[in-house]
């Protein structure tokens, strides 16, 4: 597993987090744990928009896969 240092965190943003950890019982490094796993889930449609955001950004091949095959038969 990964160690994060986090630096310069603002006041209230650590306060904040002691008190939902607080809220829900567990230790404040445990809730930075729940709260950053959500925060970074990436959602289906985030990722079929990066998907088609990448497909968009390659060139079209102009060759059909069906020619390629029939040419590499005819070798």
């Amino acid at each position: 597993m990964a160690t994060i240092i986090v630096r310069n965190l603002d006041d209230e943003v650590a306060e904040r987090l002691r008190l939902q950890a607080r809220l829900r019982g567990v230790s404040v490094e445990q809730e930075a744990r729940r709260v950053l796993a959500e925060g970074t889930r990436l959602t289906r449609q985030q990722i079929a928009a990066e998907a088609a955001a990448i497909r968009a950004r390659q060139p079209r091949s102009t060759v059909s896969s069906v020619d390629l095959i029939r040419e590499d038969r005819d070798r």
